[in-house]
């Protein structure tokens, strides 16, 4: 009962702070304010990307491990992230990863763990994200700012390998396809790992999004999906055999 009312009462708290967010985004702000806030941002921004370009522009050939934050240590998900960063490390690419726990820890861990390059792109968050314990000291950013964050990622990464996750992972996985279909950045490989997770998702794609034209057939190329790790470094050893390694833009 008393668990209950505890979890009644943070609803509640939650759903005050959210009334309290949305109202206080309607609230007209005179010019003082509006510029100096603003201001403020802009050199937030500024320095998140100084940082962020700083740290990241000598690590060499990365790829980025994308997954979700909420999959335990001892699941197979985390298993397959692991080997698959210990494998991107023997075939000579140092690993990236959002920097949190689950899916990321799995990759940093692996990384760790060959001896390569570990860079975790971490994040402030009210929950889940916290710097895992496998990051190279020196390549461990915090960001305040997502977008900032996607661009280092793109920016810094030779290819993405997505595990299964949320929308934080979907929100990563449609940011880089966009970039690619648009031709705002040159394509490098993307490797969907666990084709049963992603079945659901590709037949949508397939059946709806180029069945009605939303897309083109040929853009269902701008992916792989595959089962295994040793199949995950193969795409993105495949793809390389035919370009140098260099940053994306």
């Amino acid at each position: 009962m008393a668990k209950k009312k505890k979890n009644g009462d943070e609803l509640m708290k939650q759903a005050l702070e959210d009334e309290h967010k949305i109202r206080k985004a309607f609230k007209d702000k005179d010019w003082a304010e509006i510029k100096s806030s603003d201001s403020w941002v802009i050199f937030k921004v500024m320095a998140e990307f100084v940082e962020g370009f700083e740290k990241l522009a000598k690590i060499g050939p990365c790829v980025t491990i994308f997954g979700s934050a909420r999959v335990k240590a001892g699941h197979p998900y985390y298993k397959v992230a692991e080997e698959t960063a210990y494998q991107l490390v023997q075939h000579g690419y140092g690993v990236i990863t959002g920097g949190g726990p689950g899916i990321m820890e799995a990759g940093n861990k692996g990384a760790n763990r060959a001896g390569g390059k570990s860079v975790g792109l971490n994040i402030f968050l009210p929950f889940e994200q916290k710097g895992n314990s496998y990051i190279d000291p020196d390549k461990l950013i915090t960001f305040d700012y997502f977008f900032v964050r996607k661009v280092m990622f793109v920016k810094y990464s030779q290819g993405f390998i997505v595990m299964p996750g949320g929308f934080g992972t979907m929100d990563e996985l449609s940011e880089a396809l966009t970039l690619i279909q648009t031709k705002k950045i040159g394509r490098f490989p993307i490797v969907l790992v666990g084709k049963k997770y992603w079945a659901g998702l590709v037949d949508w794609i397939r059946k709806v999004l180029v069945a009605e034209a939303m897309i083109n057939e040929e853009d269902m190329t701008l992916f792989n999906l595959v089962d295994t790790p040793e199949d995950a470094v193969k795409v993105i050893d495949d793809f390389y055999a035919r370009y140098l390694l260099s940053p994306n833009f």
